[in-house]
């Protein structure tokens, strides 16, 4: 079996130290199991990524020395995929329509034609969610049997109600990260997820998809988080330092390396 990693960014904004440790440590993975690393750029939200941001992913990889199979993909160009994996779901029975928020009745009231039956409310719902109940059924036996294997911490039953029923299909974007995140995986033929251990209640849903949807579960390595000196963990949101700016600064690879080295980081 061919090792393969990813590192897959979202163009929302600038990588910081965390972005750096994670994917240098989904590189080294790879390149100590002499396999092969893949950039995916995870832009299925338009509303929030920028072109300015994308280039900035490739231009921070290059400085810190990464690099990766050719060529990437881009979540925007398989969009009609992530569609069929929903219409799949939906034939299976194991999504329902969800628009009980105030807001998604004011989108669906202002969505649906007049005069048009919308029986279902398929039309108008503003979000598809999954059905842990239903996919239990589907499922069986199967359900309680669902598991992974995380490097850090071993064997893992697979419990996707600590996430409950989430969103898999949204008006706004189209489809929701759980989902076209196990299409990629398996497109790619990623054998290991190594990422951030903010991630690690995601795989529980993402297991259950991957059953659901006859897709093969890689193995996982949820690595530590870095953390700035309130204790926090690095964010866009939050303002962290960019890579752009260290390297503005005249900074190196090798300093990144050894600030990263220094940076204190949560439990994994």
């Amino acid at each position: 079996m061919t090792i393969r990693t990813r590192f897959a960014p979202s163009p929302t904004g600038y990588l910081h130290l965390g972005h750096a440790f994670s994917a240098l440590t989904a590189y080294g993975f790879a390149r100590d199991m002499d396999g092969e690393f893949i950039l995916r750029i995870e832009d299925i939200d338009h509303t929030r990524c920028r072109p300015a941001f994308e280039q900035a992913i490739y231009e921070d990889l290059n400085w810190l020395g990464v690099t990766w199979e050719t060529p990437n993909l881009r979540q925007s160009d398989h969009l009609s995929d992530y569609q069929a994996a929903l219409d799949q779901l939906r034939d299976l029975g194991v999504l329902y329509a969800d628009s009980r928020t105030r807001k998604g009745q004011a989108e669906a009231a202002l969505s649906a034609p007049q005069g048009e039956d919308t029986a279902g409310a398929a039309p108008a719902a503003p979000a598809w969610r999954l059905s842990l109940e239903a996919a239990r059924r589907h499922l069986g036996a199967r359900y309680d049997d669902l598991a992974f294997t995380d490097l850090v911490s071993g064997a893992q039953p697979a419990r996707p109600e600590v996430n409950g029923d989430v969103i898999l299909g949204r008006k706004d974007i189209g489809v929701a990260y759980h989902l076209a995140v196990v299409i990629d995986d398996a497109r790619q033929n990623i054998s290991h997820v190594v990422r951030g251990s903010d991630l690690f209640d995601a795989t529980h849903t993402q297991v259950l998809l991957q059953a659901l949807l006859d897709l093969p579960t890689p193995q996982y390595l949820h690595h530590a988080l870095l953390l700035d000196g309130e204790g926090r963990r690095l964010a866009k949101r939050k303002g962290s330092k960019s890579l752009r700016d260290y390297r503005a600064e005249g900074l190196t690879a090798a300093d990144i390396n050894e600030i990263i080295a220094q940076t204190p980081r949560s439990v994994a």
